[in-house]
């Protein structure tokens, strides 16, 4: 499967989420199985994008090919400047937001608000496929609401204004995380576009990846949630792809060592003081139904330091008794 020149083997792609897909994470994700990684949002805000955060955001060094950007804003001209930045500092793929639902993102009729207004839609797409010569890619959701299940006419729109590939979140704007995703409108805009389209929303195994696969017909996965704590999700539906077989779950050594390596890029991408800070919510993630988790998350989130936050890891983790 390609995104314009750039080819993604395996089609498994790592979602954009806002606060969690920064660098060390991608990486991670890629090296155990994703075959793309696009980065967390990017505001269109030329005020901000001088912050630490921008900074960090704009940092692809030492990172796979292709580098794909994401860029959320409401304003055609703006997301074309962003488009534009964000090239110049290195992105291959463009990606735009029209997917996020969190209401701070819809309030500024950003991320998935925008699916409400179609001709706007096609301004911003328009414009950001004229500002740059790099492949431009959409995520989307089924539509703005429950009743307006639109997603068919914006995957026309996009497909219209040059946009190369689409992903789908099966879920509407109104819908945010709840309930199950859908299928159906996916397997619809499949069906009338033919750009790459990638299938998004609740695909947390590897036979769940499958079944996806053959209801939708998408040309790739994209995978969010379910690589929270568990980038390792790649490589095991890759694996199940290529041999039918369900992997075993991975050892406590192995999620030790995994874990270990990530807060500790965590501190050296941000510095001590927000990479400890930042490393919590991923332990959260990383002890999630293992016993004790509760305290573990207690010990990790009351640490201050890199040495306090890496004591209790091992002391959750005693395998480690030889690190």
């Amino acid at each position: 499967m390609k995104i314009g020149s750039h080819s993604i083997d395996p089609p498994l792609i790592l979602a954009p989420m806002a606060g969690v897909t920064d660098k060390p994470f991608r990486r991670l994700c890629r090296a155990h199985g994703a075959g793309y990684a696009v980065s967390e949002m990017t505001t269109s805000d030329p005020r901000l994008w001088r912050s630490r955060k921008s900074r960090h955001r704009l940092d692809h060094a030492g990172e796979s090919a292709p580098i794909g950007i994401q860029i959320a804003g409401a304003d055609p001209v703006s997301l074309a400047e962003a488009a534009r930045f964000n090239v110049g500092h290195g992105a291959q793929i463009i990606d735009i937001n029209m997917g996020c639902p969190a209401k701070k993102v819809c309030n500024a009729w950003s991320g998935s608000a925008l699916m409400r207004d179609e001709a706007l839609v096609g301004r911003i797409l328009d414009a950001v496929v004229a500002a740059v010569d790099v492949p431009v890619t959409l995520k989307i959701r089924t539509g703005w609401s429950t009743d307006n299940r639109n997603g068919v006419a914006v995957a026309r729109i996009a497909q219209a204004a040059g946009i190369t590939a689409l992903a789908v979140h099966g879920r509407t704007r109104d819908q945010h995380y709840q309930g199950e995703a859908e299928y159906d409108t996916i397997a619809a805009i499949k069906q009338v576009v033919s750009i790459p389209v990638f299938a998004n929303g609740d695909i947390d195994s590897p036979q769940k990846a499958a079944a996806v696969l053959r209801h939708t017909g998408a040309d790739a996965l994209m995978i969010g949630r379910a690589a929270q704590g568990r980038p390792w999700i790649f490589g095991e539906i890759a694996e199940y792809f290529a041999t039918g077989r369900v992997p075993l779950p991975p050892s406590p050594q192995y999620v030790f060592e995994i874990l270990l390596g990530h807060v500790q890029a965590l501190y050296e991408f941000y510095g001590e003081q927000a990479g400890v800070r930042i490393a919590r919510k991923h332990l959260s993630w990383y002890a999630a139904g293992r016993a004790d988790a509760a305290l573990f998350r207690q010990a990790v989130n009351a640490a201050e330091t890199s040495a306090i936050q890496l004591a209790a890891i091992r002391n959750f983790f005693p395998i480690d008794a030889a690190a």
